[in-house]
């Protein structure tokens, strides 16, 4: 999750400069915009790169943290399509103006110019809102991301419970399994006792008895 959290901000960077880079698009010319628009390509395949490293790190998380970080993905997604379609918009933008300035007077080239700075200034705005939203979506996902860390370590913490409970658990019966044992073996010493007694007990009425009848036949012998 933390290589997860290293991509969000590197794209975070990244779409800040290339929405700064979009705005600009409409003020240069020549070679530097040529350079400009080619640096802005590469930073819009980089930053689809990011996406789908998070993608791919997103698979091997578990499925309590998925649902946050794929909503996040979504979201990040969305707004890459939108800066390749402002991207694109300015581009054609500018070259509609190009194509349509043959014929105008200096007083339509001021006006126009009026209107590159109050497009600007639209840029601008819906840029900073851009940044913003970004921003917010970040500390969403990072909200996020400690609510779903303190979830995860009460459940290890009620496990952590559980397994000592059932530990305990085992060693009361391993203990309640040697009483039985120990029981056992003076219940079978207690059975020997009372039987080697009564053995005993009747040899003795059985003497008793041979004697009593001894005494009998002698004395009436006699």
């Amino acid at each position: 999750m933390d290589l997860i959290q290293d991509y969000e901000q590197q794209y975070a960077v990244l779409t800040a400069e290339i929405t700064a880079q979009i705005g600009r698009i409409g003020t240069t010319q020549g070679g530097e915009r040529t350079k400009l628009i080619a640096d802005i390509d590469r930073q819009l395949e980089e930053s689809q790169e990011l996406l789908e490293q998070i993608g791919l790190e997103i698979r091997d998380i578990p499925q309590a943290t998925r649902v946050g970080y794929t909503s996040r993905l979504n979201c990040y997604q969305a707004e890459w399509k939108r800066l390749q379609q402002e991207f694109n918009n300015a581009k054609t933008a500018r070259s509609n103006r190009n194509s349509g300035a043959a014929g105008y007077d200096s007083s339509v080239d001021e006006f126009d110019e009026i209107g590159i700075q109050e497009d600007q200034k639209r840029r601008l705005l819906s840029n900073s809102e851009r940044l913003e939203r970004t921003g917010n979506y970040l500390k969403d996902g990072y909200r996020v991301v400690l609510e779903t860390e303190q979830i995860g370590n009460q459940v290890m913490q009620d496990l952590n419970d559980q397994r000592e409970t059932i530990q305990r658990a085992r060693g009361r019966l391993r203990e309640t399994d040697a009483e039985l044992g120990r029981t056992s073996r003076i219940l079978n010493t207690m059975i020997f006792r009372a039987l080697r007694e009564k053995i005993v007990l009747v040899g003795v009425v059985v003497a008793i008895c041979c004697v009593l009848f001894l005494s009998i036949y002698f004395s009436m012998s006699d």
